[in-house]
């Protein structure tokens, strides 16, 4: 296998597995908040706040995988056919961060902000508290997004 292959799969395996991961965090707290409003209309703003956080490690992963094919030169430039077997393996390791990291860290914000979701139903105040609760799984998924596009910058 060739290193642009393995760097297109890298930029590939970013983008997928970090929007699973989203597609079904917001997904989940999208269904959870449809039924708060179908009671209250009215709390529409506070559950798309929350709705949204999920979606953000995919577009982490859309960020490394951008910022890999650009290295690459598969984005407005020329693609180097005689990569490294080398150098393409590095771009894919560069990639499992986000990819895995999004993956879960998705999914558990999804599960945090769908428990927001029932307590702004019954006490729509507490907001921030769910907000909060919610945001601290993202850490992980900053985390994980820093050492991927850390990796790929060093790489390039």
């Amino acid at each position: 296998m060739s290193g642009i292959a393995l760097a297109l799969i890298g930029a590939a395996i970013a983008t997928i597995f970090s929007g699973i991961g989203s597609a079904k965090g917001v997904g989940m707290t999208t269904e959870a908040g449809m039924g708060v409003l179908a009671e209250d209309s009215s709390k529409f703003g506070k559950l798309l706040v929350l709705e949204l956080l999920p979606g953000t490690q995919g577009l982490y992963g859309f960020i490394v995988a951008v910022i890999i094919m650009l290295n690459i030169g598969a984005l407005g430039g020329t693609i180097d056919m005689d990569m490294s077997f080398t150098k393409g393996l590095l771009y894919l390791a560069a990639s499992l961060p986000i990819a895995f990291g999004g993956l879960f860290s998705a999914i558990a914000q999804g599960r945090a902000a769908t428990a927001g979701v029932g307590l702004i139903a019954k006490k729509g105040e507490e907001f921030s508290k769910a907000m909060v609760s919610t945001t601290l799984v993202e850490i992980y998924a900053l985390l994980a997004f820093l050492v991927s596009l850390l990796s790929v910058i060093a790489i390039g």
